[in-house]
């Protein structure tokens, strides 16, 4: 019942106003599943389980009743805050369609001069098109621009600007939805309905599914890409506690 609920919601409701709504759910959602099986390093609160999630197969015990994080945003959580000075280091940063789970908590960092962009997000500063980005040459020091990508239709131009605006050695980390055993990535730009693009592309909203070949794609517009599986350093007792992808891999890419 759970699970149909939260399929009809995340398919039906405007992102937009999911957002808004998903700020009045969480404080109930944190009080009725408080326990100790599972926690969230975001915040560091446990539960007895996490909510399920999904647009077309609904993942279970994933999404965090209080920051509503799920398993990539915990992952990126614990390698920012353990493998980079992200909050340590004064940093000019631009954060593509910021996650609830991140922008408050990165907004009030001190060592962050922390810029939102996106053309729809109720979070962003900056009302900008990934593809015509409205900032200088070589501003940013640190970049992060996650589950963005297969949502352009030119994601090769979106990528280009992302390189022009960072920073020689700057860092911009780039996740997208992944399919390990795709080699090559798949898109078809005949494939409209919205009942069609969840079905192949994972989401009614994604106009491709990645494949391995995406690495090689950042390299040919410019970046070095390390391709980090953190999960691995992790124990088998913290990838279940966190609730995190123990193969999912995270593209830091520097300039």
């Amino acid at each position: 019942m759970i699970q149909r609920a939260f399929k009809i919601v995340l398919n039906s409701i405007p992102r937009p106003l999911l957002i808004k709504l998903s700020y009045l759910a969480r404080p109930f959602l944190s009080i009725a599943l408080r326990g100790n099986n599972y926690q969230d390093p975001i915040d560091g609160k446990s539960f007895r389980k996490f909510l399920p999630y999904g647009y077309v197969v609904q993942r279970e015990n994933v999404l965090s009743p209080s920051t509503l994080s799920l398993e990539r945003h915990r992952l990126l959580w614990l390698y920012l805050k353990n493998e980079t000075t992200f909050f340590t280091n004064k940093l000019k940063v631009l954060h593509f369609a910021p996650e609830q789970a991140f922008y408050k908590r990165f907004r009030k960092l001190k060592n962050l001069d922390y810029t939102t962009t996106d053309l729809n997000s109720p979070l962003a500063d900056v009302k900008a098109d990934i593809c015509n980005l409205p900032f200088e040459d070589n501003t940013y020091d640190f970049i992060l621009c996650n589950h963005v990508l297969e949502h352009i239709p030119d994601d090769i131009k979106a990528m280009k600007e992302l390189y022009r605006v960072l920073r020689p050695g700057g860092t911009a980390i780039l996740q997208i939805p992944q399919d390990l055993n795709r080699e090559k990535t798949f898109e078809d730009n005949s494939i409209t309905s919205k009942e069609e693009r969840a079905r192949i592309f994972g989401q009614y909203d994604h106009v491709r599914v990645y494949g391995r070949d995406y690495f090689e794609t950042l390299r040919g517009i410019g970046f070095k890409v390390q391709e980090i599986n953190y999960a691995s350093v992790l124990s088998s007792t913290e990838i279940d506690r966190y609730r995190i992808s123990s193969d999912e891999i995270i593209p830091v890419c520097t300039k």
